[in-house]
């Protein structure tokens, strides 16, 4: 594996050694999405359920030579109803994460956050990405860059809180989370500024917890120290954040992509906050970023069961 995936790298490795995770795959059908799948179950990352069609799953395998026999297919006329029919599994217990195939994102999460047949918590659902950056010793987690377009200050502390789980899921050591705006000053004219300040003082009231927080922080002085000491700023976090909080769904898209496509990273990615991690992916994503987003989740799902022991 080439050294700019050894971050993936490690995370998969380390999935291999723990139970693999029943996963419900949602419509499959089409090659990306089906070999994604499969791949991660050939790893033990995920024993996969495929939701959709028999007949084109089944096609679909048969085109790219891909072996389903030991695979169980829970047959669901279309998306729509694969969506519907994988919700269902996870409150009768039988997987413990979606995978999303090949249907349209919002078909999924609509199935997913109905009110009473979906799987809503009392926590803002919101995404995360996982990057792995070149030149970067760690892992970088942004969010929200998918989900959420315009959150409130209220739902911007849910999401907070998802990407500092997710963080201590993937056994980060030290979470040193940024809160990203155009400037490191509050300045009333700068919501997303005002907001990032509330965001400190609620986890000094540990409203938010399990991180060390700084913002507003722009981009350069969150994750560069000489950026950080040329602006003078005393802070745990500046120039060494690992969790980027961004202000929108737009400048979280911007900045992921722009590390994707000028900077090289990969992107796996995964939405946090329902009842169970969903695995959204892209159609342009490369399979070890397919692999990685699964070994995110198993990760995430353990971190669930251990929780669950605890509260037991």
């Amino acid at each position: 594996m080439e050294a700019k995936h050894a971050k993936y790298q490690r995370l998969i490795d380390y999935c291999k050694t723990i139970p693999p995770t029943p996963t419900a795959v949602v419509h499959p059908c089409d090659e990306t999405s089906l070999e994604g799948a499969l791949e991660a179950f050939r790893l033990g990352l995920i024993v996969p359920v495929l939701v959709g069609p028999r007949e084109r799953i089944e096609a679909v395998a048969a085109a790219c030579g891909a072996d389903v026999s030991g695979v169980e297919i829970i047959d669901a006329p279309y998306s729509n109803a694969a969506a519907e029919t994988a919700v269902r599994l996870v409150r009768e217990g039988k997987v413990e994460a979606l995978m999303k195939g090949s249907l349209h994102t919002d078909e999924l999460m609509a199935a997913v956050v109905k009110r009473d047949t979906g799987l809503r918590t009392a926590r803002r659902v919101s995404h995360c990405f996982v990057m792995d950056v070149p030149g970067r010793a760690e892992a970088l987690i942004i969010s929200d860059a998918a989900v959420n377009i315009a959150p409130t200050l209220e739902e911007k502390a849910d999401i907070l809180q998802n990407a500092i789980d997710l963080a201590h899921a993937l056994q980060i050591d030290e979470v040193r989370v940024a809160i990203l705006s155009a400037m490191e000053t509050v300045n009333p004219k700068v919501p997303s500024t005002v907001e990032a300040a509330a965001l400190c003082k609620m986890v000094d009231r540990h409203q938010i917890t399990g991180a060390l927080v700084d913002g507003p922080l722009a981009l350069d002085n969150a994750i560069d120290i000489e950026a950080a000491r040329i602006k003078k700023i005393d802070s745990p976090v500046a120039g060494r954040a690992n969790v980027l909080l961004v202000p929108d769904l737009e400048a979280g898209n911007m900045l992921a992509k722009s590390l994707s496509f000028l900077a090289g990273a990969d992107a796996a990615g995964i939405v946090l906050g329902a009842r169970v991690p969903i695995i959204l992916t892209s159609r342009a994503d490369s399979l070890l970023t397919r692999l990685a987003s699964c070994a995110v989740a198993a990760m995430v799902a353990k971190a669930r069961r251990e929780g669950a022991k605890v509260m037991g």
